[in-house]
């Protein structure tokens, strides 16, 4: 039983590991500002297309303005020749070709409009982008000083004081002992130089004596 609790509590870490390694602030940051260069990467492509279709479109202009000039030349040139119905024909194409560059203008003109709207929009993700990255600077040094606090602070908090303090004082007291030994073994170890008692008596008389005229000076 032991040892299927045991393959539990693994299993369990090792999920919570997952989730914890997966809402990490730092590599949260780190993804996000993958996805906003892939945004970039998409939106310079998506410009790079558009400037071909505006490109595309000017040779086109370009194009059917030629075309229209060659048939007003040929008009003119049969009108010369006295071949009217050639100058027809050539008159109606022009007519038709000028009706289309009309087309082809306004079209242009949309197309350049919106290239320059993209412009603006991946100038915009670009400074966007540029901001949330000096941001990321920013929290990723928060977030380095608040794990240097947790790390403190769990040290602090697994750090056993009261016992540490209760080794400090048994140290101290084996030291006390210890200086006590020293000093009994060292007091032992001088010749004794004890005084005569009739010295010691007279020597207490003398005390005495000079505490009772301590005490009359004091009580006149």
């Amino acid at each position: 039983m032991r040892i299927f609790k045991r393959m539990k509590d693994i299993a369990i870490a090792e999920i919570n590991g997952v989730l914890d390694k997966t809402e990490d602030p730092i590599n949260m940051l780190n993804y996000y500002v993958q996805e906003l260069d892939e945004e970039i990467l998409k939106g310079q492509q998506a410009l790079a297309n558009q400037i071909f279709v505006e490109k595309k479109q000017k040779l086109l202009l370009r194009e059917m303005e030629e075309l229209i000039a060659k048939r007003d030349r040929q008009a003119k040139l049969a009108v010369e020749r006295g071949e009217e119905q050639i100058a027809k024909v050539a008159l109606q194409e022009k007519l038709i070709h000028e009706k289309k560059l009309s087309l082809y203008r306004e079209q242009y003109e949309t197309i350049t409009n919106q290239t320059i709207m993209l412009h603006q929009k991946v100038n915009e993700l670009k400074d966007k982008v540029n901001e949330l990255k000096h941001r990321r600077i920013l929290l990723l040094s928060r977030a380095n000083v608040a794990y240097s606090y947790k790390q403190m602070n769990n040290t602090m908090i697994s750090f056993d004081t009261d016992k540490t303090a209760n080794g400090f004082a048994r140290a101290e007291e084996r030291i006390l002992l210890m200086e006590a030994e020293a000093e009994a073994s060292s007091y032992l170890s001088r010749p004794s130089q004890a005084l005569p008692a009739h010295s010691i008596h007279a020597t207490m008389e003398e005390e005495v004596q000079r505490e009772l005229e301590k005490l009359k000076e004091t009580t006149r």
